[in-house]
């Protein structure tokens, strides 16, 4: 008895909520009528992207209400409504979610009232489930019919405040286009990067290379010791042009990532951090078949920048990397009990991995609250 009068006072917290929306949604059409005498009398014009901005904000405030009853989220997909007075009237008559928004408005009048029948079944609850369950040791009947009429409610919510399908296309279409661009931006900086890898360390190595060979056959008759002096600091600088040159190819696509699988490169991260890792493998991803190699790349480099900021930044010990097959794609969590504080504008690369993750239709989430843990969460969508 005491669960059901609990979630019926819940209910009640939230039918009362959505009852005081929509008393203020009464209040509002005052405002809708003066937008639409001043967009008719064109005086007014500048009215209505600000009130459909207003209606936003409200249908907003319902959407995270009634998330916050059902626990899930309802989209949202509007164009925004930005430039010259002409093209915010264009976009606020035209964007598919003005017409949701408005539709839904017109809709809470009726089932918005709901309230005004949930508050009458408490006294009624209290007497018949009272005896119910005290006396005959029964379920309650009464009091959970206004759980029953919260879900109704939030229920007619979520149809109406559900974008068009239109609204979604259009709202996934400029996500891609931003991605795309997000996607050249971080391929044009890697191309910069590795441009300049090539001409500040292999080629100036090549080139100190090329000059002390030269020497070396200059003074190759006249002074043989001073020849063989010089071929062995050619041969140094020749060491170091490969391991300048395997560096630019690690960052690239590292060989060990082709020979050993996702699980086996992540692993040989783990072994070479400065910090005491544990990497955890669920959903058969070892004995399954293996990522395609863009994903297995962004999760990897995703691995490798965490771990460098948690040992370079972080202050922290340990860090723990969990690898995970979905049904519909690869998720990696990386953690860590450094101090947080990460930052993706400080310069700690989380920016150009999230690029490369968001080239790939996935998702970054960053979670560093100061004082810590720092925990970086990667999804990426992949068909096995």
């Amino acid at each position: 008895m005491r669960k059901t009068m609990r979630q019926a006072g819940r209910a009640t917290v939230h039918l009362v909520l959505a009852g005081a929306m929509v008393f203020g949604l009464c209040l509002f059409v005052t405002v809708l009528l003066i937008t639409a005498v001043g967009t008719l009398t064109v005086v007014g014009a500048w009215l209505l992207p600000e009130t459909v901005l207003l209606i936003r904000r409200i249908a907003g405030a319902k959407r995270a209400m009634t998330a916050a009853w059902t626990g899930r989220e309802i989209p949202e997909a509007y164009q925004p409504i930005t430039g010259p007075l002409r093209q915010r009237l264009r976009t606020a008559v035209h964007d598919p979610g003005t017409r949701t928004d408005l539709r839904w408005m017109f809709a809470s009048y009726g089932y918005g009232t709901l309230v005004l029948v949930a508050l009458p079944l408490w006294p009624l609850g209290l007497v018949a489930d009272g005896v119910w369950c005290g006396l005959l040791r029964r379920a309650p009947v009464v009091l959970p019919l206004i759980t029953r009429l919260a879900d109704l409610e939030t229920r007619w919510s979520q149809a109406l405040l559900r974008p068009a399908p239109q609204a979604l296309l259009a709202a996934r279409v400029e996500r891609l286009a931003a991605t795309r661009a997000d996607a050249v931006i971080a391929h044009e900086a890697e191309l910069r990067r590795i441009e300049r890898d090539l001409h500040d360390g292999a080629q100036a190595r090549l080139v100190a290379l090329s000059m002390r060979l030269g020497l070396a056959l200059r003074a190759y008759d006249r002074d043989p010791e001073a020849a063989r002096a010089l071929l062995v600091d050619a041969h140094h600088h020749a060491q170091e042009a490969l391991t300048e040159l395997r560096h630019v190819v690690r960052g690239i696509h590292p060989p060990v990532l082709t020979d050993r699988g996702l699980v086996g490169a992540v692993r040989a991260l783990a072994a070479s951090s400065g910090l005491d890792v544990t990497v955890s493998v669920t959903g058969g991803l070892e004995e399954g078949p293996r990522p395609p190699a863009a994903i297995e790349a962004a999760a990897y480099f995703a691995v490798a920048e965490a771990l460098t900021n948690a040992a370079k930044h972080g202050g922290g010990r340990r860090a723990d990397v969990r690898l995970e097959r979905l049904r519909g794609g690869l998720r990696t969590v990386i953690g860590d009990d450094g101090h947080g504080g990460a930052d993706e504008r400080g310069g700690t690369g989380l920016l150009g991995v999230r690029r490369r993750v968001a080239a790939l239709d996935g998702e970054l989430t960053v979670t560093s609250p100061a004082g810590g843990p720092t925990v970086i969460e990667v999804e990426l969508p992949c068909v096995w």
